[in-house]
């Protein structure tokens, strides 16, 4: 059916006058459907108005009226014991059914909701343990069936599979796009005076054959909703008579003009599920209500519609204009006269293709060719940020809301943390106020599962005093909000109880001390103490060093949130401190008789306690000044162990090396014997795995101590060929790893023969870059530069000395 056709069957339909309800059908976030709804309403002018949607949301409707009101919003609905099952009706400012709804409160008409209630669509989705959010919801569903935007089944026959009316419509017109389609038949047409219901009757004809051959299309439940909207049809003429008028999908307007019986419909209603819900407005966002956000009654391009439903006059020249703008913030010159060619361009391509005004696709084309030089990476932007958009809408704070959001958008005004659909970084100096309850306030909402904000990396510095947070407010994150109401009515209260049950229901230890830890950052001092009675009991009582190894290095973390946040961690070092001292006692005997995975996870443990324990060492409140001289001993009895693999016995021997607690003479000692010919090849592989591997800078200790190189040179040279196969995928992961800098010195040293002519010191002389001894004259020709560097006065004579040692 052509625009032509269409034409035709405007001239000879007609809606008689007293044939009923006045049914506009409409294709949902469709600006032609708006525009003639509202056409139709003025014409008309009803006594009251009809609209597809949820009945429980009519004591919402005057918020619509709200001056603080801003679409796109959305209709919530959730199960009062069950938050998370939901659903969402969106509307945004070119949506039909909101345009519907404004004049009729600017008109003092009644409007009300039709559509099947939420308590059973949410009770449908129980039943078939369906998640009922967006997308999934029965309204989506249906609103997606009924404008032909799910792309979800192929048209077929009879035989009741779901099909897409619109797709239908645009083949039988000859068109491939649907969309395209649509514009050309509605979007591009204008309502002239005295023909306000043609498209509606024109609509209703369309969808009266189709479901003539099709049935319900698939939408077994839409039979449901279609006998529970005609009951409310029915009422509303009783009470109105002829001045109803009805705004709902284009595809349901023929099974609400067909005669049935009120005893017909009431038997399909009878025995429905329930479920009690709640419903409020919430913000949402013309990212959401586009397709690719997963969104079932999604459109394309929701920019694209807002700038039709909201422009004047003369659109395509507005559009372009808008496009230029984009580009120039993103410094691409783009000039007037970019904007006039891209406009001819525009209108040149839908007149050769045969099409009314141009389309996104004509001013798509238009913007490539001319304003992004045929490239489509500046095109993806003006798609991205205009053609699909990011406008966050806003509801007024009379709306109906549960404490915990009243209480949440207080903090966010207080705190001046505007809800942005636009993803952005926010960077917190926690010495400032206002800086660190942002912190709190992000960091309680996390563990509330409300992840408005992500920790990102701090940029510019590593202080422990710095945050960075990538923060977006997605629509859905009202449904876990509303979750989140069940802990309590405040976020800190709600906070604090959901910490509680998180610890009491942990699994395992390293679960505990990671809630210790959130509960430190989103300083939750009233839950603090559960969770760490739950903490030591739970330490007491597990025997896995592996499980206590995991455990120690959040809790360790969280000792230095005090320097900073002012938080009381005396407690916490108390734990911290038993927890060190089960390790030291259980880890040697844990070390025996792994096989190559596990000791490679021991071999992780004993980094991640070491690192520990040199923050714990220092720290008052763990209270135990020898905490890292236990540590050492540890340390020296699983190097000198047979029975420990040799990833772990190497590694233990290189963090001796780096704490200064071993000379460089017995690291080679002891380098020398485990490289023996007596040492099987792949223990020696391991033990060089453990001492130069794993992210620890053992190339850099390789390149400035030839002789730890030159006892792995030798080593390999005489690894048989028969087991050199064996270990050379270990030795290729281990050096493989090193900056490509240290790799090429490595290489460039081994070529020329590490440890020759070397001195007894272990320099390397006769080599470029290396002296037999110290060069303390080229040493102090460095020092003023370095000063002028680090700021320091001419007075700090003392940071020569070490300077010496390492640029010699």
């Amino acid at each position: 059916m052509g625009g032509d056709q269409v034409t035709g069957l405007e001239e000879t339909v007609g809606r008689a006058a007293g044939a009923g309800p006045l049914l506009l059908g409409v294709r949902h976030h469709g600006p032609g459907s708006a525009r003639a709804v509202l056409a139709a309403l003025e014409e008309a002018r009803p006594r009251v108005v009809l609209i597809e949607g949820p009945p429980e949301a009519d004591a919402l409707i005057p918020l619509a009226a709200d001056e603080e009101m801003r679409p796109p919003v959305a209709l919530l609905a959730h199960a009062v014991d069950e938050p998370g099952r939901s659903a969402f009706w969106p509307l945004a400012e070119f949506s039909p059914e909101w345009v519907a709804i404004r004049w009729a409160l600017e008109h003092d008409v009644p409007a009300r909701f039709i559509d099947l209630p939420a308590t059973h669509t949410l009770a449908w989705g129980r039943q078939e343990d369906e998640a009922a959010v967006e997308g999934d919801s029965p309204l989506d569903a249906e609103t997606a069936d009924s404008e032909g935007d799910s792309g979800s089944g192929s048209r077929s026959g009879p035989a009741g599979l779901r099909i897409d009316p619109l797709g239908v419509l645009a083949e039988t017109a000859g068109y491939d796009d649907p969309e395209r389609w649509w514009e050309d038949v509605v979007e591009h047409r204008g309502v002239g005076k005295g023909d306000a219901l043609a498209p509606f009757t024109v609509l209703e004809e369309a969808m009266g054959a189709l479901r003539e051959t099709y049935g319900s299309g698939g939408h077994d439940r839409d039979l449901v909703r279609e006998a529970y909207m005609r009951l409310q049809v029915r009422t509303a003429q009783r009470e109105f008579d002829d001045g109803v008028a009805v705004v709902c999908g284009a595809w349901h307007v023929p099974a609400l003009r067909r005669k049935t019986t009120v005893a017909a419909d009431k038997a399909l209603l009878k025995g429905l599920p329930k479920v009690k819900t709640d419903m409020t407005w919430v913000p949402w966002t013309h990212r959401r209500l586009s397709r690719i956000s997963g969104y079932g009654a999604g459109i394309d391009s929701p920019g694209w519609y807002g700038h039709l439903f909201s422009a004047p006059d003369r659109p395509v020249e507005r559009w372009m204009t808008k496009v230029a703008g984009l580009l120039r913030a993103e410094d691409r010159l783009v000039s007037s006269a970019h904007v006039i060619e891209a406009v001819r361009l525009a209108e040149t391509l839908a007149a050769m293709r045969g099409r009314p005004l141009p389309g996104l696709s004509e001013t798509t084309d238009a913007v490539r060719a001319v304003m992004c030089e045929g490239s489509d990476v500046p095109l993806a932007l003006v798609r991205d940020r205009l053609v699909v958009g990011d406008v966050l809408g806003e509801v007024p704070a009379t709306a109906p809301a549960v404490p915990l959001q009243r209480d949440l958008a207080r903090l966010q005004r207080r705190l001046r943390l505007k809800p942005e659909a636009l993803e952005r970084e926010l960077e917190l100096d926690l010495r400032k106020e206002t800086d660190a309850a942002r912190s709190r306030l992000l960091h309680r909402l996390r563990l509330l599962g409300v992840a408005w904000g992500e920790p990102a990396a701090s940029r510019g510095s590593t202080g422990t005093f710095r945050e960075t947070w990538r923060l977006r407010w997605e629509p859905e994150l009202s449904v876990r909000v509303a979750e989140a109401g069940v802990w309590g009515t405040t976020v800190l209260s709600a906070g604090t109880a959901k910490a509680e049950a998180d610890a009491v229901a942990a699994q395992g230890l390293a679960d505990v001390t990671a809630l210790a830890e959130r509960c430190l950052l989103a300083e939750l001092p009233d839950a603090l103490p559960t969770v760490m009675r739950i903490l030591a009991d739970r330490a007491a009582l597990d025997s896995d060093v592996g499980q206590l190894a995991q455990a120690l290095p959040a809790l360790v973390r969280s000792l230095r949130y005090g320097d900073v946040r002012g938080t009381d961690t005396g407690a916490l070092g108390e734990v911290a401190a038993g927890l060190a001292e089960r390790i030291f006692v259980g880890l040697p005997p844990a070390c025996a008789a792994l096989d190559a995975d596990g000791a490679e996870e021991m071999r992780r443990h004993v980094d991640a306690v070491h690192g520990a324990v040199g923050l714990l060492g220092d720290a008052p409140e763990a209270g135990q000044g020898h905490l890292r001289a236990r540590w050492q001993s540890v340390l020296r009895v699983l190097c000198g162990r047979d029975t420990v693999p040799g990833v772990i016995r190497g590694r233990a021997v290189r963090l001796l090396l780096d704490d200064g607690e071993l000379a460089q003479d017995e690291a080679a000692r002891l380098m020398g014997l485990v490289l023996s010919p007596g040492t099987p090849p792949a223990d020696a592989a391991a033990w060089i795995e453990g001492f130069v591997g794993g992210g620890s800078g053992g190339g850099m200790l390789l390149v400035h101590d030839e002789r730890l190189l030159g006892l792995v040179d030798a080593w390999l040279t005489g690894v048989p060929a028969e087991a050199f196969t064996d270990v050379l995928p270990l030795l290729r992961r281990t050096f493989s790893a090193y900056e490509p800098g240290a790799r090429r010195t490595l290489g460039e040293l081994v070529r020329r023969g590490p440890g020759a002519g070397s001195s007894a010191a272990g320099t390397g002389s006769g080599i470029p870059g290396f002296a037999a001894e110290l060069d303390t004259v080229r040493a102090d020709a460095v020092l003023p530069v370095v000063r002028l560097l680090l700021g320091l006065d001419e007075e700090e004579e003392h940071i020569g000395n070490n300077l010496v040692g390492v640029t010699g």
